[in-house]
């Protein structure tokens, strides 16, 4: 029999307030954090179907950092959300920018084929700034 403890909490919808920061203590130099998260996870909203997809973050911060763990919850927050790749990937990647206020910041997000195609959406903070991956 199950006890209260072991219901899982009601879901909530991402925020951005889920997000966290730390002072970049190297403020005058500019250098590239990249964040792979390969286990993100949303739904989509015609089908109700998990959508699987590997996030590549690329950013030059200035006087912030975004907190891992913290990251990692509000990513994992998307698990429930019927919601499009072109859309969630917008969302994410103007909630960081509005908590970190990173010089540049790419979002590479890369969805799992459904139906034989496969969708690969880029977006960055100034519009048209890329971060090219590393070579």
């Amino acid at each position: 029999m199950k006890s209260p403890s072991d219901t899982p909490p009601p879901h909530s919808p991402p925020s951005r307030s889920q997000l966290e920061v730390f002072e970049n203590r190297f403020p005058g130099r500019d250098y590239l954090i990249e964040i792979i998260c390969p286990e993100f996870t949303s739904m989509c909203p015609k089908t109700g179907q998990p959508d699987f997809g590997t996030l590549t973050f690329r950013y030059v911060p200035d006087r912030l950092c975004v907190e891992l763990k913290s990251l990692k919850l509000y990513l994992q927050a998307f698990r429930n959300e019927g919601i499009f790749y072109e859309n969630v990937t917008n969302r994410i990647l103007d909630d960081l920018v509005a908590v970190v206020a990173p010089r540049r910041m790419t979002l590479v997000a890369c969805f799992t084929p459904r139906g034989g195609i496969s969708s690969r959406i880029v977006v960055s903070h100034p519009a048209g700034a890329d971060i090219p991956p590393a070579a």
